[in-house]
């Protein structure tokens, strides 16, 4: 038998889609599986589950028919009662709303019945919205930090950190935290789930101010190498093959050109404050990328290639 939740969304979701009213025997049959199959029961049951919705305020209207089927009662939910008026969410809107609502509350009956009241079943109709947020353990600290203005300290790369965290931002399926490291005395960013163990907050540290003016959509930076850059981070110098100039010009903009050579390559400036970002960008061009400066970096790719073919 059906979990009775989920046969009350089946029969709010039943009757507000029905083209005309429907009585139980029809409901049942629609509802297959999900109501006793003894009359008395079925009738039992249906009848809880309709004063329940009934008493959440779902306006169920039944009518005894005449005719050859004189004195049966049929149901059906009345839409324009139902649903909230003047909202006026256009299909781009209530597209939006489906999508957070399966964020936040996939698969749950108060979030469609929320859609529902919205009217938002009448969108898009048959089309199947899933949004998966990733969840990682120390979300709930990092959240209760930003909310209270506490720093928190946790390790990064194998560093200790102290950060006052000034905001949480999912991005590409990744969260990130966003905020002031003490240590390096700037603002920098963290991918939530590369951090090592616990977060924790530290409470002996007075509560922080976060900048007024910060705002967590601009301060992500678009470019994932830029992910961990500060303003004094240099950029890599990196020749590309005449074959892939043109489009990574494209990609990085003319003023990222240092030299253009003769047979038509160039060297250009790529930022390269995340790493692994940088690398990945970087081995995207086969051979046609060559690290040139800083020292450093090229050396580390060289010795990422190295462990990878050995």
């Amino acid at each position: 038998m059906t979990d009775r939740v989920e046969r009350l969304t089946n029969l709010l979701a039943l009757l507000l889609e029905t083209p005309e009213p429907l009585s139980l025997v029809q409901i049942a049959g629609e509802l297959t599986g999900q109501y006793p199959e003894s009359k008395t029961a079925r009738r039992a049951a249906f009848e809880r589950d309709k004063a329940a919705l009934r008493e959440i305020g779902v306006p169920i209207e039944q009518e005894i028919i005449g005719g050859a089927e004189a004195g049966q009662t049929r149901y059906w939910i009345d839409r324009e009662r139902y649903e909230l008026d003047g909202l006026d969410l256009d299909a781009d809107e209530m597209r939006a709303l489906q999508v957070a609502l399966a964020a936040t509350r996939p698969g749950s009956s108060p979030a469609q019945d929320a859609l529902w009241k919205l009217g938002g079943g009448v969108i898009d109709r048959g089309a199947t919205v899933v949004a998966n947020l990733p969840d990682v353990a120390e979300l709930p600290t990092l959240r209760e930090a930003v909310s209270a203005r506490r720093t928190v300290g946790f390790r990064y790369h194998d560093l200790e950190r102290a950060v006052d965290p000034w905001g949480l931002l999912l991005r590409d399926g990744y969260w990130y935290l966003i905020g002031f490291d003490h240590a390096r005395g700037e603002r920098r960013t963290y991918r939530i789930d590369r951090v090592q163990g616990a977060v924790e907050i530290d409470h002996e540290r007075a509560p922080f101010e976060r900048p007024a003016d910060f705002d967590p959509r601009t301060a992500f930076p678009d470019d994932p190498k830029m992910i961990g850059a500060d303003a004094t981070a240099p950029d890599a110098l990196v020749r590309i093959d005449a074959p892939r100039a043109a489009a990574v010009v494209r990609d990085l903009g003319r003023e990222r050109v240092r030299r253009t050579l003769d047979d038509g390559a160039v060297e250009v400036a790529v930022p390269c404050a995340n790493v692994p970002a940088f690398r990945s960008w970087l081995l995207g061009h086969l051979e046609h990328a060559e690290v040139l400066e800083p020292v450093a970096l090229r050396n580390d790719v060289v010795a990422f290639l190295e462990a990878a073919v050995a």
